[in-house]
């Protein structure tokens, strides 16, 4: 199986190259190869390449840049992952694309169910959320599969800031009235590379896989939360406070209610909830490492 990926240097990017199946050849397109606020381009690039499988596993990620850049994050999420769907469909070959809890308006306390109203709370979630709806209107075998609080070894994330924090602060204050799954990047890459092996092997003639999943850590847990358990995994004697996110205002709004409902994923693809409790300790492990 030869699959195309968008992405290179992000913290999905990076995990998916790590884990390339065996029997898989993996080609993974740079900005300068098919630069993403050119929707043309990435299509070109499908299109030449012309793989068994698409994987998008770039995106324009600057939650609160996204308020005022509007135009760049709905050229980024928007517009470019509905040309890729649109060049994969031409093709016959499926098209794998991740998204995020940011489409839901996070009210209510219930998981989100793929098929929930959407409403997206800022201008991230709107780009995303059109991303989603180019996709589908393509009309090719596809996946979307949305996930939340994304932590690895590499790049910027929560997992990184408070370990960085800790150096030189005993006391904390963190968001304790937002609730979500954190997710390893190294789940969502290994639930990807199964997806698209599913995919490539005909399970469910492609139509039968086609559809809007979740993906996100188990158990659910407030940010505040999160943060204790970096802490004490990570042996360091930080005391967190928890405050409301009015506390802690941000240009663009965050869902406070990031709950996801995962059965789906597990029903068609045998694949189950990740415990984010391991992924940290590999991400320690794995910072802790001498480079």
């Amino acid at each position: 199986m030869q699959a195309l990926i968008f992405g290179t240097t992000g913290q999905l990017a990076l995990a998916l190259a790590r884990q390339v199946p065996a029997g898989v050849t993996a080609q993974h397109l740079s900005r300068a190869a098919a630069d993403l606020a050119d929707p043309a381009a990435c299509a070109a690039a499908i299109l030449a390449a012309r793989p068994d499988v698409v994987i998008n596993a770039a995106a324009y990620t600057a939650v609160d840049r996204a308020e005022t850049d509007e135009a760049m994050a709905l050229r980024v999420n928007g517009d470019s992952p509905a040309a890729m769907a649109r060049a994969s469909a031409d093709l016959g070959i499926p098209f794998l694309h991740v998204s995020t809890d940011y489409v839901f308006d996070g009210s209510g306390t219930a998981p989100w169910q793929p098929d929930d109203a959407t409403g997206p709370l800022g201008a991230y979630g709107r780009s995303k959320l059109a991303g989603e709806a180019g996709i589908r209107a393509a009309g090719g075998a596809h996946a979307i599969l949305r996930t939340s609080w994304v932590f690895s070894a590499d790049g910027a994330n929560f997992v990184k800031t408070m370990l960085r924090l800790s150096e030189t602060r005993d006391r904390l204050s963190v968001v304790g009235d937002q609730t979500g799954g954190p997710t390893p990047a190294a789940a969502i890459a290994a639930a990807l590379w199964r997806m698209a092996q599913a995919f490539h092997a005909g399970q469910g003639a492609g139509g039968g896989l086609t559809g809007t999943y979740h993906f996100a850590g188990a158990p659910d847990v407030s940010w505040a939360g999160f943060a204790r358990a970096i802490f004490a995994a990570a042996g360091r004697d930080v005391e967190v406070a928890d405050i409301p996110t009015a506390a802690y205002p941000t240009p663009a709004a965050r869902p406070a209610n990031s709950r996801m409902d995962c059965t789906s994923l597990e029903t068609v693809f045998g694949i189950a909830r990740p415990d984010w409790r391991a992924g940290l300790d590999e991400v320690l492990a794995a910072l802790r490492a001498p480079a």
